[in-house]
């Protein structure tokens, strides 16, 4: 995992690269690499987090032998030695950057769909001057990009380095519009800064010299997946995604440095586990870490213990306080550099560093199964009308009405669902490519960044994700049951009160803390957020009416305060940007 920045055009790139790279640091604290072209205006930078072959050998910028393609990447590109013997490379270096850069040089963007893992890459071929940036399938690493000056571009994994090199910090109202009033954090390529874009997940962005970027889909997931669904019977299809579930969850073992599980009580991770015990020695001794809140309404150690116990996983309890909360969410506000998720985002922060002081550099977590498999409630709705983007509860997660309504009519409406397929599957592809997914993963690797841990997302293999997809919808959802074949997958392995417990939608006591131990805050965060919009964006009598409601006990939904008093902690530039942790 690391940190690239790119600076094309201009007069003086290098020193635009130098300007932003230290932002980045976080992203790779182990090495520090820049390059310039030597016929072209243009510069990278790395910050690298070294996984894979330690030694400076494997540091970036690298080139390719032919000495014609560099590349700066961010990400992990697994089984690249097969890739390597499939394509004839001989390597010098134990890294998949390297395989990356020789076969670019060889197939170009015809590469890609060889590609198995999650990847930001930026590449230079000065055969054909062109720079070419690419992200995987479903965007698990990031990358950004800006037009500072006509005939300029700037690429970056976060935007704050995009602001470091100069991009002013201009809110784009449109998207924060949308967020307050929809709860869609992400959105094709908008972002939440005016000049700040994103290369959407699955595509590249093309740019010559004296041109502009061009931005293509290498990738699509309705179109990979198909209209059909498929016929072979359960059991067939039971063991196609057992093996590639196992083959999956070992590639992103590949590590030369220690690995740990991000383990909650949930059915998701408790899958994860059992691939895990599936495998060597080695991979059955991983530490397992999970968040805990002290309150048992919501903590999940009964279960964890109950999935460890027949194990050899060392477990690594990782508790967050109420007390905690504003400092560490000023803290986690400065390295999203954009809004971000409740109290759970602010308790995996706390497992990342506990992850780190532990010595443990890569965790490995159970995202995208719900998405695959429908496991949701609200996948038995397929087909009603407004399915919502955010859950929980009885009343709203977001409250359009305290907006101003010249602001609230800024929102953009929601995506259409693909077309051509069932109800059920269109949703789980709105989920997976346009709200939930990418909402997530921005999340998750922002604030595993911040403490210079790699996450892994073992059922974000694409392989998995499409075989999940063609199924019908009896293998998904079965009578009341949700992830029906995944229980069957472990069906005799876990516990049965793990295998077959409903989804638990609510991980923290988010509601109780902001009614509790965290009013004042709560109170101070919405005041300072109408200081800073209130009667532009925020309608100030409605939104002080509806925080004193909840205060008093009315309402069962946290998401709108703590959208007003997180909002300022992102808005407001820090005085510090650089501040990354908290003790």
């Amino acid at each position: 995992m690391c940190g690239i920045v790119v600076a094309a055009g201009g007069s003086d790139p290098s020193g635009t690269v130098a300007a932003a790279l230290g932002s980045l640091h976080h992203r790779g604290p182990d090495a520090r690499g820049t390059w310039r072209a030597p016929a072209a205006p243009v510069a990278f930078g790395h910050t690298r987090l070294r996984i894979l072959d330690l030694s400076e050998a494997g540091d970036q910028p690298m080139t390719d032998v032919s000495g014609h393609v560099t590349v700066v990447f961010n990400g992990e590109v697994y089984e690249h030695e097969a890739l390597a013997r499939s394509l004839g490379i001989e390597t010098r270096t134990g890294t998949d950057t390297e395989v990356l850069v020789e076969a670019w040089a060889r197939l170009g963007a015809q590469a890609l769909p060889q590609l198995l893992g999650m990847f930001a890459f930026v590449v230079w071929d000065d055969r054909t001057q062109e720079l070419v940036a690419c992200r995987d399938r479903f965007g698990v690493k990031p990358l950004y990009w800006a037009e500072p000056r006509p005939g300029e571009l700037l690429l970056a994994s976060e935007p704050a380095a995009l602001h470091a090199a100069g991009v002013p910090r201009s809110p784009d109202e449109v998207a924060w519009a949308t967020w307050l009033a929809t709860g869609r954090a992400e959105a094709g390529e908008r972002t939440f800064w005016a000049q700040v874009h994103r290369v959407p997940a699955g595509s590249l962005l093309r740019w010559r010299p004296g041109g502009r970027p061009s931005i293509e889909r290498w990738y699509d997931l309705a179109a990979a997946v198909g209209p059909d669904e498929d016929q072979r019977g359960d059991a067939e299809v039971l063991e196609e995604y057992r093996s590639l579930a196992t083959a999956a969850v070992r590639a992103r073992f590949r590590s030369d440095v220690p690995v740990g599980i991000n383990l909650s009580g949930g059915l998701d991770s408790a899958t994860l586990l059992h691939l895990v015990d599936s495998l060597d020695a080695r991979e059955q001794r991983s530490p397992a870490l999970t968040f805990l809140t002290g309150d048992p309404a919501y903590d999940e150690d009964p279960w964890v213990r109950s999935l460890l116990a027949r194990t050899a996983h060392p477990w690594v309890p990782v508790h967050l306080a109420a007390a905690e909360v504003p400092d560490l969410a000023a803290s986690v506000a400065r390295s999203q550099g954009e809004p971000f998720g409740g109290l759970p985002t602010l308790a995996y922060a706390r497992l990342f560093e506990a992850a780190r002081a532990e010595g443990l550099v890569v965790l490995l977590d159970g995202q995208g199964l719900d998405e695959q498999w429908a496991g949701y409630d609200y996948y038995a709705r397929a087909g009603e009308r407004d399915v919502p983007v955010v859950q929980g509860g009885s009343s709203p997660a977001v409250r359009p009405d305290c907006l101003d309504p010249a602001f609230a009519a800024l929102a953009e409406p929601p995506a259409d669902l693909p077309g051509g397929t069932d109800a059920l599957r269109a949703l789980q592809l709105r989920d997976l490519c346009a709200t939930k997914i990418p909402r997530a993963l921005r999340y998750n690797d922002r604030v595993s960044m911040r403490a210079s841990c790699e996450l892994r997302e073992p059922f974000l293999d694409h392989r998995l994700v499409e075989l999940a997809l063609r199924q019908p919808a009896h293998r998904k959802i079965r009578g009341a049951e949700h992830k029906w074949l995944v229980r069957q997958l472990v069906e005799g392995s876990l516990p049965d009160d793990v295998r077959t417990a409903p989804k638990r939608p609510m991980q923290t006591p988010q509601r109780e803390w902001l009614r509790g131990p965290l009013r004042s805050w709560v109170i101070d965060g919405v005041e300072e957020a109408l200081a800073a919009v209130g009667g532009r964006w925020l309608d100030p009598t409605a939104v002080r009416s509806a925080r004193d409601a909840f205060l008093a006990g009315g309402g069962d939904n946290a998401n709108p305060l703590w959208q007003w008093c997180t909002l300022p902690l992102v808005l407001v530039e820090p005085d510090d940007p650089s501040a990354r942790m908290t003790s």
